[in-house]
């Protein structure tokens, strides 16, 4: 029995190295191993690639240099990114988010509320959009500590209004998870701290970015010294900042593109969903929504048994059910959007992905969907 060629459509949690991620880091290996706070020759040599690497991060994002942190994940950047802002406040208000944030937020909010803080989660609509003005129904919005609100949700693809979010926050600052569209598309203007994860656009695991504007308060929320922010993180992995660098880049350069590639490609799969398998939703807006990700839910189909009947077939995939595979429970996220949770799939495509790929998805995906109802009746 020969072996099945796996497609990788997990593209949201982690998209393939980018060639320049492979040769930036390869290069900065031999030269940026020493720690780049010491003083010796090697050291030296470290800082300057983790400047450099600032430097060409920033002028990607259109931010000053000085602004710009690298972190040891897009997690790390968000909880610091959320708790630094709220230690900055001398008499900390709610922290307020929406429903449909990523896990890493729903953990800060946790830990700060255990800690006596207040939290507030904003609803969502149907489609996973927040209101424009989502600390007008919240008690003491107006004092709030932090607002946070991705750019754009990581299961479903719905895009925040983030720029009229920021306008109705006033003086609260907004911090936005960007870890979803960086790698597709510019973040709307008005945000006062951004987070996002390097492998999400192509760049190596155990590096991500934490940009926090001029004029935001900030303080180190953790235990240590109250120092600046790039001393409060700690130690990072400068070829891997390096590889992060040098691929958001090269994908801002490219992500017009591509995403014009993707969006032909998820509308062909959500067309192709909706006319053969019955009793299928597909949650999200349809049309304002991220170029690369495509959610179903199948009703009377187990999630976990599809995903492991598409990989037998060859297809890698992920759940909107689950953070992780060992703790597959309903989404928060479609719960929040009072849609179907149960047998959901997350294609999510990357710049590698393939026409051939997709349309050998979807000669098999109907087949299998019917066969899992079937056995299940």
């Amino acid at each position: 029995m020969g072996t099945v060629t796996e497609t990788y459509f997990d593209g949201a949690t982690a998209q393939p190295p980018h060639p320049a991620a492979r040769d930036a880091y390869a290069a900065a290996l031999s030269e940026g191993w020493a720690g780049p706070g010491r003083l010796y020759t090697l050291g030296r040599r470290s800082r300057m690639l983790l400047e450099a690497a600032r430097q060409s991060a920033a002028a990607s994002l259109g931010v000053s240099a000085d602004e710009v942190t690298f972190t040891s994940s897009g997690t790390q950047a968000v909880h610091a990114g959320v708790l630094g802002v709220i230690a900055a406040r001398s008499e900390p208000g709610p922290l307020v988010h929406s429903a449909v944030e990523h896990s890493s937020v729903l953990h800060a909010a946790q830990w700060f509320e255990a800690r006596g803080g207040r939290v507030a989660a904003v609803p969502v609509d149907r489609l996973g959009r927040v209101d424009p003005d989502p600390l007008a129904g919240v008690d003491g919005g107006d004092e709030a500590s932090v607002l946070a609100v991705q750019s754009a949700n990581h299961e479903v693809g719905t895009r925040q209004p983030v720029a009229a979010v920021a306008a109705g926050a006033g003086d609260v600052p907004l911090v936005v998870d960007a870890a979803a569209s960086l790698p597709w598309e510019p973040v709307p203007d008005g945000w006062s701290v951004l987070a996002a994860s390097a492998r999400k656009w192509g760049g190596l695991s155990g590096a991500g970015i934490l940009v926090v504007r001029k004029g935001v308060r900030w303080r180190n929320p953790f235990p240590g010294e109250d120092s600046s922010i790039r001393e409060a993180i700690g130690e990072i992995d400068v070829p891997a900042a390096v590889a992060a660098a040098a691929s958001l880049r090269a994908v801002v350069a490219e992500r017009e593109e591509l995403s014009k590639r993707a969006r032909a490609l998820t509308e062909q799969i959500r067309e192709h969903i909706a006319l053969t398998i019955p009793e299928v939703e597909l949650p999200g807006d349809p049309v304002d929504r991220l170029p690369h990700i495509v959610t179903f839910s199948c009703l009377g189909v187990d999630g976990e048994v599809l995903l492991t009947e598409l990989n037998r077939a060859g297809f890698a995939v992920s759940s909107g059910s689950a953070c992780a595979s060992t703790r597959l429970r309903p989404s928060h996220v479609l719960q929040a959007m009072g849609v179907l949770s149960h047998g959901n799939v997350r294609v999510s495509l990357h710049r590698e992905t393939t026409e051939a790929e997709v349309e050998r998805f979807l000669e098999v995906l109907p087949g299998i969907v019917e066969s899992i109802r079937r056995l299940a009746r």
